[in-house]
């Protein structure tokens, strides 16, 4: 139905059953010095709201004569406590061609379902509504209070606060420790961002390298017991690796493995990335972020969230649309282009000629790699191919069989899919979307690697990491391993 109107231009409003929620919207009105009339059937109350400088009539909502009444109107609101009262109006209005835009009171989902099936435009179910503003209120209380504590611990920092973000961190995890240092500095605390094993990825050491963001390699740093106070940030990814130091403050959307005891500890899972919880602290301290900040903020949403195509959730868009004018979006196209190395190249033609697909599921050899991030890269390019939800390309680098894998299938965690294929020959980490495994070559194959017998040792472990992938998986191989010839069966 459409009324022709919008709110904005909406100019005469007709209040139906003027009880305290009634009231309340005529006083709101009013003060907007909108054209309002009430209509209750109440006599005394009509005279009340008269007394009161309104235009008030005495008139019962369920009969007809109601039409009449507010044909003029442009916007109905038919607030009684009366719900059969209220489905009297609604049909008496519609049946009579009335097109105004009719906002309803219900008092459950099943009056809600019928005031919608008669033609009312909008319908409110006051009981809902007072308990979505009750958690909007206790989501509110909540990050002050957590504000207060997170301040807490750093005006009590004596010394550097060292922010350890996951192992071969991303885009999520390294904004989010920017964002926590730039909040430490408002305390006049100095920070170091840390990290553990490399970055690789040519877009993430884009994203560092254009931002100018200062990391240091935790093995090339004091021990963080040194330190004085220690934050993790985005860390579930980590796999739960031993901290041998107190945490003082741990901030993810992602629950570890691990529990992690911390004097500070805020998880939500509700939200898709860590950058969005701290762009949250940043405007509950009343923080502008500097440009810095905000872009790596943005980005690290956009890449957490696949620019907002995988499991966003409101917290994250309203987190974007803070930062968005404070980003710098030239700076943003550059770290989200950045030049495909020749050896990803390399690895991603290897990868797919050399693919296997069961169902839609991809699992390649890559063969001999030079860089292990390259892995991951062509992982995730697979990933975007028609029908395949989840992707696993493995090769061997040095003298170990290391596997990248990622999913955007729902029903799987990919994390736990390779933890249960890999962790009783090798080491597996990772969450939902994406992880890693890392299996001694020696080790997988019983055999002791040498110079001369690496390749006979990739061909015998190429079948069995493919079987145990696609075992944990839980589908079936084909026997033509590395020959992609079950590709044609897919269609892509």
């Amino acid at each position: 139905m459409s009324t022709g109107v919008t709110v904005s231009s909406m100019s005469t409003y007709a209040i139906l059953g003027c009880g305290s929620v009634g009231h309340a919207v005529a006083d709101a009105l009013t003060a907007e010095e909108k054209d309002v009339l009430i209509l209750d059937k109440d006599e005394s109350r009509v005279e009340a709201l008269r007394d009161q400088d309104l235009n008030a009539q005495q008139q019962d909502i369920s009969e007809d004569g109601v039409v009449e009444a507010v044909a003029d109107r442009d916007v109905i609101l038919i607030l009684s406590s009366d719900v059969d009262a209220n489905k009297d109006a609604v049909r008496a209005i519609r049946e009579r061609g009335g097109d105004q835009y009719v906002v309803v009171r219900a008092s459950d989902p099943v009056s809600e379902d019928e005031l919608a099936d008669l033609g009312a435009d909008v319908v409110i179910n006051p009981s809902t509504v007072i308990a979505d503003s009750a958690i909007r209120s206790l989501e509110s209380g909540e990050l002050e209070y957590k504000a207060r504590q997170l301040a807490d611990i750093l005006r009590d920092t004596d010394g550097t606060l060292a922010v350890l973000a996951h192992d071969n961190p991303d885009p999520d995890s390294i904004a989010a420790a920017v964002a926590l240092a730039a909040i430490a500095a408002e305390y006049d605390v100095e920070a170091e961002i840390l990290y553990d094993g490399e970055i690789g990825h040519q877009e993430n050491r884009a994203f560092v390298n254009t931002l100018g963001i200062d990391l240091h390699a935790r093995d090339e740093t004091r021990p963080l017991s040194e330190y004085g106070a220690l934050a993790l940030v985005d860390y579930a990814e980590s796999g739960g690796n031993e901290i041998d130091a107190e945490v003082d403050i741990y901030i993810d959307h992602d629950e570890p493995e691990t529990a992690i005891d911390a004097a500070f500890t805020d998880i939500r899972k509700n939200v898709s990335s860590t950058s969005t919880i701290l762009t949250k602290y940043l405007q509950e301290f009343d923080l502008s972020p500097s440009e810095t900040v905000a872009t790596a903020l943005l980005y690290g949403i956009r890449a957490e969230t696949v620019d907002f195509k995988r499991d966003t959730t409101p917290a994250d868009l309203t987190a974007a649309a803070y930062l968005h004018p404070f980003a710098n979006h030239d700076t943003l196209e550059d770290v989200e282009s950045p030049s495909m190395s020749p050896e990803t190249l390399d690895v991603l033609a290897e990868a797919i000629q050399n693919r296997e697909v069961q169902g839609s599921h991809l699992i390649s050899n890559a063969g001999f790699v030079r860089d292990r991030e390259a892995l991951a890269q062509a992982a995730q390019q697979l990933l975007n191919l028609e029908g395949i939800t989840t992707s696993a390309v493995f090769g061997i680098v040095d003298d170990t069989i290391t596997l990248a894998a990622r999913s955007k299938d729902i029903r799987i965690n990919i994390g736990n899919v390779l933890r249960d294929g890999f962790s009783d020959v090798g080491e597996a980490v990772g969450h939902a979307k994406q992880g890693t495994a890392e299996i001694p070559l020696g080790l997988f194959t019983g055999i002791e690697t040498t110079e001369s017998n690496r390749d006979t040792l990739l061909s015998l472990s190429e079948e069995a990491v493919r079987k145990k992938l696609f075992d944990a998986m839980g589908v079936e191989s084909s026997s033509s391993a590395g020959s992609g010839s079950s590709e044609s069966s897919n269609g892509t």
